[in-house]
């Protein structure tokens, strides 16, 4: 054994994450069935989550993921009575330990080879409908629990674990393998693993739920994933504007929370504490693909990021741009979040009455109803009105909804100091 972390230690989390798909990738490559391999892999993963942070981080993590998910798979196919064959089929197979080699007709250095991408465009079929593929890939490559996923997608947790479940099955009922689609089908399966990635970086930069505003671990794969997608499609513009957006937004994380974890709005962060390289990166990977190809709703969206960016002071930032930019973001894909956003952008622009008037549209919305920060955007706007006592409930009832504590702490913040006599005292940020 090696470094003996502690039971929270992001050390661990990020080994379980990076080899979750290298795991999962080997048992399907040698033995298909993904739906048990993947069932195989959970197991491994909440082995070695509840073991390694007492006895330590094994010297080979993955091998040691490899061993006893192989052992797991062995007994899933051995419990069923009607599949004898199958079960003397594996047990004659490879060990463990030899799951990484080339198989038979394999390139060379096929053991080194990264399975993620190939996890992911098998978790988004075109069997499966578009939520079924999103949430198959961010359990199995995302790392993300479902009841993560269930809030990502508005539902109850027990819902996403039956998607999940069909999801599974019908990859099993295709017949589908473990190896990359066709050119012809990447286009349709690319539109999800977007979404995915997407779904997973946003997680990691404000957790929807638990004691932490930002969860690194997230954000990192989110990013280490899509420079992996971008080095298979480099002229793909909405693969470079992914990127370019999740660049250009973790560049602020360093200066969203002050050293008690307090949120720090974006107007009041200190801009010297972002990373200024990563703003860069950002920048001239936007350019790229807005000067050679499509317009797409990541560019568009990683635009709105870099003029947040570029701007030396929240005072100069250029909101008229920002919102034609919204604008043009609701006509390619039209969203009520995205209207919220177009919403906070026009109170800047116009002025809070405004805004409230184009809020007021989505309020019948389901899948804003019981969302923190519809009511969350109407208390800021309430405030900049002059409304206190409207305000300091709508702030009071975003606290009730977040499941984020930081977001409860600073929105119960906001509202008791509306409750101050004093009418300039401000709130906590």
């Amino acid at each position: 054994m090696t470094s003996e972390p502690s039971e929270s230690d992001p050390r661990v989390e990020d080994l379980l994450r990076r080899a979750a798909p290298q795991v999962l990738g080997a048992l399907a490559r040698r033995y298909g069935q993904f739906d048990a391999c993947e069932d195989a892999v959970q197991e491994a993963l909440l082995a070695a989550a509840t073991q390694w942070p007492e006895s330590g981080v094994p010297e080979n993590p993955q091998g040691w993921l490899l061993t006893v998910a192989s052992r797991r798979l062995i007994d899933q196919i051995r419990s069923e009575s009607a599949r004898r064959d199958r079960e003397q089929r594996l047990a004659a197979a490879v060990p463990p330990a030899e799951l990484l080699a080339p198989a038979p007709g394999e390139q060379p250095g096929a053991e080194e080879q990264d399975d993620t991408l190939t996890v992911l465009f098998l978790c988004c079929h075109p069997v499966l409908t578009v939520p079924s593929q999103i949430a198959l890939t961010l359990r199995a490559v995302g790392g993300l629990s479902t009841a993560e996923i269930g809030r990502a997608f508005l539902v109850p947790e027990a819902t996403m674990a039956q998607r999940i479940s069909r999801a599974k099955q019908k990859i099993r009922d295709a017949g589908a393998t473990f190896t990359m689609p066709p050119p012809e089908e990447r286009a349709e399966r690319l539109k999800a693993v977007l979404h995915v990635l997407y779904l997973i970086f946003n997680e990691g930069y404000s957790a929807s739920s638990g004691d932490r505003l930002q969860r690194g671990d997230l954000t990192a794969e989110a990013v280490r994933v899509t420079r992996q997608l971008r080095a298979l499609l480099p002229r793909d513009g909405e693969v470079t504007g992914l990127l370019a957006l999740m660049l250009l937004t973790d560049a602020r994380r360093a200066a969203r929370s002050d050293d008690r974890g307090n949120i720090v709005p974006l107007a009041e962060q200190d801009r010297s504490r972002w990373n200024r390289d990563r703003i860069a990166e950002g920048v001239d990977l936007l350019t790229g693909a807005l000067t050679s190809t499509r317009l797409g709703p990541y560019q568009v969206q990683a635009a709105i990021a870099a003029v947040h960016d570029e701007a030396p002071s929240a005072k100069d930032t250029d909101w008229p741009q920002i919102l034609a930019l919204y604008a043009t973001l609701e006509q390619l894909t039209p969203n009520p979040m995205i209207t919220l956003n177009r919403v906070v952008a026009l109170a800047e622009v116009h002025g809070p009455q405004a805004a409230l008037e184009l809020l007021a549209t989505l309020d019948g919305e389901p899948a804003l109803a019981r969302h923190h920060r519809l009511h969350a955007v109407r208390a800021h706007l309430l405030e900049a009105a002059g409304d206190r006592d409207a305000a300091r409930e709508a702030f009071r009832q975003a606290a009730r909804l977040t499941l984020s504590l930081p977001e409860q702490r600073y929105l119960d913040a906001r509202a008791r100091a509306l409750s101050a006599s004093d009418p300039g005292t401000p709130g906590n940020s």
